[in-house]
């Protein structure tokens, strides 16, 4: 998104400070959340190899990945350490990689909506108790516009990771989900080309391949639901 906001050519040096602010906080708060998410459930299944390896932990040094946090700066797709998983330690191994992939995502969509929330609220707060949307408000100080798109930025930054993660290509987190529903042919097939799928899936995001259609419009249509939920109950 960094990448897109300087090609555009039309820059805000205080929304582009703003951005990698937001996108550090993902960096080195909502990334170490999410492969916690994933530790956790599997460890909760009966697997300790996340904690064995000391990765049951929301300290950010134990799952920072430089490349995929660049270029989650630059383009807004990317990527923490997975965390290590070993289903044989699950009664069902396929429902609980499938339990253990869900985590992730849904952590970055709890990040979204604390987010939005967050909005919410100071969008009230600064405007005397009544809802204002997003689209609508001004306000005589300049820092509080910033402060709303910070939180706006979180919120675009963690639902573009949940939706990124649920494609269902290896080594995504959607492709767990989606072995549960396939035979163990076709899962045995899917892990045996994983690194193939992998180099495919890095030339496509660097090629632009996931920016616009269905997944920008998935985007599009979680960010308008949050919106809505979080704004609720400052619209009653």
């Amino acid at each position: 998104m960094l990448l897109s906001m300087f090609l555009s050519g039309n820059i805000d040096l205080v929304s582009v400070i703003v951005y990698i602010l937001s996108t550090l906080l993902v960096v080195f708060f909502v990334l170490p959340f999410h492969e916690w998410a994933h530790g956790f459930v599997a460890y909760k299944l009966g697997d300790k190899t996340a904690k064995i390896n000391g990765r049951l932990t929301l300290n950010p040094l134990a799952h920072i990945d430089p490349m995929g946090a660049m270029l989650l700066l630059l383009i807004g797709f990317g990527w923490a350490k997975p965390v290590p998983v070993d289903p044989r330690y699950f009664k069902n191994e396929k429902v609980g990689m499938a339990l253990t992939a869900l985590a992730g995502p849904m952590a970055n969509l709890i990040a979204a909506l604390l987010s939005g929330f967050a909005m919410n609220g100071i969008l009230a707060a600064v405007s005397a108790g009544h809802f204002v949307s997003v689209e609508n408000f001004s306000s005589s100080n300049s820092f509080w516009i910033y402060v709303i798109r910070f939180f706006m930025y979180l919120m675009i930054i963690n639902i573009g990771l949940a939706v990124f993660n649920f494609i269902p290509i290896p080594p995504l987190d959607g492709s767990k989900i989606m072995m549960a529903f396939l035979p163990d042919k076709a899962v045995n097939w899917l892990y045996q080309h994983e690194q193939i799928f992998s180099i495919a899936l890095f030339v496509l995001v660097m090629a632009g391949g996931l920016n616009g259609g269905i997944i920008t419009k998935i985007q599009d249509a979680l960010f308008d639901g949050i919106y809505w939920l979080t704004a609720l109950p400052f619209n009653l």
